[in-house]
């Protein structure tokens, strides 16, 4: 007993560590929601705080420069689709901002570099392995048709549940490993879980975090205009998704530079 207590201890602290990044700014849209800056926007001051958490991580070596790269590209990533999203009225920022293109403050790119990062420090604070993963012929057609499907469901039919079937077709035997340690034993055990379990538990908790970020006026879905309203299950769906792109990229990233974490 007294043994997996230590263990639940020293996972919860790895997983904070994961999630510097991601807490700095819920801290930052709870803080923002209550104080303001007369002659600052709410989501100016939230992006200038992301910027400068970019750079503490980066100074402190909490984050590599190939890291950033990476973080850099789900910005990029997330950004696209926030504009196309806003367009299309799926969702809206309606509070100004000088940092702001076609209604999508810049700071909203954040959001998807936060999951970045946290998969960048999972990565290493506990050693993760792959076990039967794709070959990239496979994961990238799957995920390309996952990121594309988030755009053209406006016009054609939302095909997410066929991409979800080829996408346990795909990674069903696959596998992830990874270390915890138990503090003043100085044991390291190592647990295994099924790659589709993670996505979809992930994919959850961003779920729950999309509920905190709207309650606090992050963003806005049409159905929270006149007061905020827990966001529908069927997000999950959407997150899993937009995991599983985030993570088979960091992954086929890392395969190149270690492939001795991949069998």
């Amino acid at each position: 007993m007294k043994e997996t207590i230590y263990k639940l201890i020293h996972f919860g602290y790895r997983q904070a560590l994961c999630c510097i990044f991601p807490a700095a700014i819920f801290i930052t849209l709870a803080l923002s929601k209550q104080l303001s800056i007369p002659w600052l926007p709410r989501y100016d001051f939230i992006l200038i705080v992301c910027l400068l958490i970019q750079v503490f991580m980066i100074s402190f070596k909490l984050e590599s420069l190939d890291e950033l790269k990476v973080i850099s590209l789900f910005h990029i990533i997330g950004l696209c689709l926030e504009l196309y999203k806003v367009k299309m009225g799926s969702w809206a920022y309606p509070e100004f901002a000088y940092a702001k293109f076609s209604g999508v403050p810049l700071y909203s790119g954040f959001m998807y570099a936060g999951v970045a990062s946290y998969i960048c420090q999972a990565w290493k604070r506990f050693d993760l392995r792959f076990v039967s993963w794709p070959k990239n012929k496979l994961s990238y057609p799957l995920i390309t048709l996952i990121y594309l499907n988030f755009f053209t469901h406006h016009y054609l039919p939302d095909f997410r549940w066929i991409i979800t079937l080829f996408l346990f077709i795909v990674f069903f035997r696959s596998s992830v490993t990874f270390k915890v340690n138990t503090i003043g034993i100085g044991k390291v055990n190592v647990y295994r879980m099924p790659i589709l379990l993670s996505f979809a538990l992930i994919g959850f908790f961003i779920w729950i975090a999309e509920n905190i970020s709207t309650f606090f006026g992050a963003w806005q879905y049409p159905n929270q205009k006149h007061g905020w309203h827990m966001v529908h299950l069927s997000k999950i769906s959407s997150w899993f998704l937009l995991v599983i792109i985030s993570i088979v990229i960091v992954a086929n990233l890392k395969k190149i530079k270690y492939p001795d974490q991949f069998s």
